[in-house]
């Protein structure tokens, strides 16, 4: 197994890494899935863990549009219902939406119990498992209301991935892209040489993982060199409210994808860079519809990176390096 030392909490890599975990010392355990992650991955993870005392599963509907209020508040009420008291664990077993929906409602019940992190996806795995940021939707705005808490542990084992279909892999590989872009130059050159269909999923999710830490160590709380990872995260937040308003959510690597190719051309990158980096992932990844920028305006008005009514980047001065709190006027872009 590989351990990943965060700011107060590990992140354990390998097959044995959901067992290695003491599930023992709480009085009551829930997991949270959804109907994806409850028919394909609650069952190998039951076999991992054997608990001798009883559990629950609280199951809630899959897809970005259920991340909201609403679902925080059945799951609270299912804890309610199982009586769970301070002493409880909640483990968040699935992908972005379950640890980020999963961390939310934890944190807030009965003032934080704990959760861990067992994310099935490859974006769980590299990104929304990692670095405790918590958030859920509000009125169809992307990630609107959240705070920052650490999960106690995030366990993963890669067999996960076997459950996913390419569409979803390529969305995880949107934050591998995005960490290379920002930190450097020759991984990128490596990385546009790799074949999806034949990666040591291990260590691509280990090396990943490094470059966020690194990140998020000095600056846990976003208030400056954390923001780089925010790249094509503006655009890509306006692109899935967009999706999210017509009642049509695209995931959110494929989001992603999009708003680094639109913030790449509004960085600092030679003509150059800016074309290899549209034409890697274009000829790569299959994407939905692109909504023109003027589309786009009057959600990014929303982001919640905003400072005086200017939208708030994070842009690439060059391939592996990074600046942020790039304010911009929407009728500038």
């Amino acid at each position: 197994m590989k351990t990943i030392t965060c700011e107060n909490y590990e992140v354990i890599i390998g097959k044995n890494s959901i067992k290695s975990f003491n599930y023992t010392c709480y009085s009551k355990i829930a997991v949270l899935v959804d109907e994806n992650t409850k028919r394909n991955c609650l069952a190998k993870f039951l076999q991992e863990v054997n608990f001798s005392k009883n559990y629950f599963v609280i199951e809630i509907s899959e897809g970005e549009q259920n991340k909201t209020i609403k679902t925080c508040i059945y799951i609270w009420d299912k804890l309610v219902e199982y009586e769970f008291d301070k002493n409880s664990l909640l483990i968040n077993l699935g992908g972005g939406l379950i640890s980020d929906i999963g961390g939310y409602c934890a944190t807030n019940f009965k003032r934080g119990i704990d959760f861990i992190n067992i994310p099935t996806t490859l974006l769980a795995m590299v990104d929304a498992s990692i670095g405790g940021k918590l958030a859920v939707n509000y009125k169809n705005l992307k990630n609107q209301i959240g705070l920052f808490k650490n999960p106690i542990k995030v366990l993963i084992n890669c067999c996960f991935l076997k459950t996913l279909s390419r569409q979803q892999v390529n969305s995880g590989y949107a934050e591998v892209i995005k960490h290379t872009l920002i930190s450097n130059k020759d991984a990128w050159k490596n990385l546009k040489q790799n074949d999806l269909n034949n990666m040591n999923w291990e260590t691509v999710i280990y090396n990943s993982i490094s470059i966020k830490n690194n990140i998020v160590l000095q600056d846990p709380y976003e208030n400056n060199l954390r923001k780089i990872l925010n790249f094509g995260h503006t655009y890509g937040h306006a692109i899935e409210s967009y999706y999210l308003e017509k009642n049509n959510p695209i995931l959110h690597g494929e989001a992603v994808m999009m708003g680094m190719i639109l913030e790449a051309d509004i960085s600092k990158l030679t003509q150059e860079d800016k074309i290899d980096i549209k034409k890697y992932i274009l000829s790569n990844f299959e994407l939905p519809y692109f909504p023109n920028k003027k589309k786009l305006a009057k959600y990014l008005k929303f982001d919640k990176k905003n400072k005086n009514k200017k939208v708030n980047f994070s842009l690439l001065k060059e391939i592996g390096k990074c600046e942020f709190d790039v304010l911009i006027k929407t009728n500038e872009l």
